[in-house]
């Protein structure tokens, strides 16, 4: 499949990028940067055009001729919470969105966030009940969180239009090479965004499941992608009853020892996603994670962005 990567430049691009790559997909890799040394650059099936996507006539350019979109282009946080991320963002996916709908390409990813729920960058969570799924209400108090809740409203509309269409809104957690960078010793750190995480392969996974998996869907969907263990030492109970004592129990059976507060079954019941902290370097799952899993422990460089 020939399959457009935008914000190849970014740190979920290139693993987005290198994970196609191995699953011997033709990538066209486009970001307003230029282009960055990586070690796809020389591949045979990566073509890197740079462009600024909140141009549409430059964005329906770029895009023509392939088959998918991976749509990562975006700021990756509230910034000084004025206008630049929720402008842009917002310009950005709808131009991607209605580029596709006019060139015929029926396959589309585009990267939401936890983040269209009160987490961290909100003033103050607004949990309604755990473990959080999809059906949480979505009340974003910041233009990061705003931006990507406005990208999901696009998405419902242009399917609505072009029925043809099938586009997917990511909710990634934080994205990163391992589950110690999100691990901290001071659990306070972390409760505004739940203690979750996500292997940054096994998000790029749910990426490409959802322009490229033949399980029947249809129209715009939102998926929850995170992994069912805490990036904690302690148990789900808790941290629960220490920060969120007052918050109901949806369903008891997903908290229990080190459980996350998230509900991932709809990426599993219609991407076939299942979070692995192993993905081979032919581009395969490694061993599926359960909330059981003791994950060992690995130093890494480096901890880039909170969220994609």
């Amino acid at each position: 499949m020939k399959i457009a990567v935008t914000g190849s430049n970014g740190r979920v691009g290139k693993c987005v990028v290198k994970l196609a790559l191995q699953r011997g997909h033709t990538v066209v890799g486009v970001d307003y940067s230029p282009r960055a040394e990586n070690a796809f650059d020389n591949h045979p099936k990566f073509i890197f055009t740079q462009a600024d996507l909140k141009d549409y006539e430059e964005t329906k350019r770029v895009l023509a001729g392939v088959e998918g979109v991976i749509q990562l282009a975006a700021f990756p946080d509230p910034g000084d919470y004025g206008v630049t991320t929720h402008n842009s963002n917002v310009v950005i996916s709808w131009n991607i969105l209605r580029s596709c709908a006019e060139l015929g390409i029926n396959r589309v990813a585009q990267a939401s966030s936890v983040n269209v729920i009160t987490m961290a960058f909100a003033q103050k969570c607004d949990f309604h009940y755990f473990p959080i799924n999809e059906e949480h209400s979505c009340n974003p108090d910041e233009p990061y969180g705003l931006s990507k809740q406005i990208a999901e409203l696009q998405a419902a509309s242009i399917v609505r239009r072009y029925p043809s269409m099938r586009v997917a809104s990511i909710r990634l957690h934080w994205s990163v090479p391992h589950r110690d960078v999100a691990n901290y010793e001071d659990p306070a750190r972390r409760f505004n965004d739940l203690w979750g995480y996500v292997q940054e392969d096994s998000g790029a996974d749910a990426f490409l499941l959802a322009v490229t998996s033949e399980i029947g869907w249809s129209g715009h969907e939102a998926f929850v992608i995170a992994s069912p263990t805490l990036a904690s030492n302690l148990n789900n109970e808790t941290l629960r009853k220490q920060f969120f004592p007052n918050v109901p129990i949806k369903d008891a059976k997903f908290l229990k020892g080190k459980a996350g507060f998230f509900d991932c079954g709809k990426a599993k019941r219609l991407l076939g996603w299942v979070h692995s902290d192993d993905i081979c370097s032919d581009g395969k799952l490694g061993q599926p994670d359960t909330e059981e899993a003791v994950l060992p422990r690995r130093t890494y460089q480096g901890f880039g962005c909170r969220i994609t």
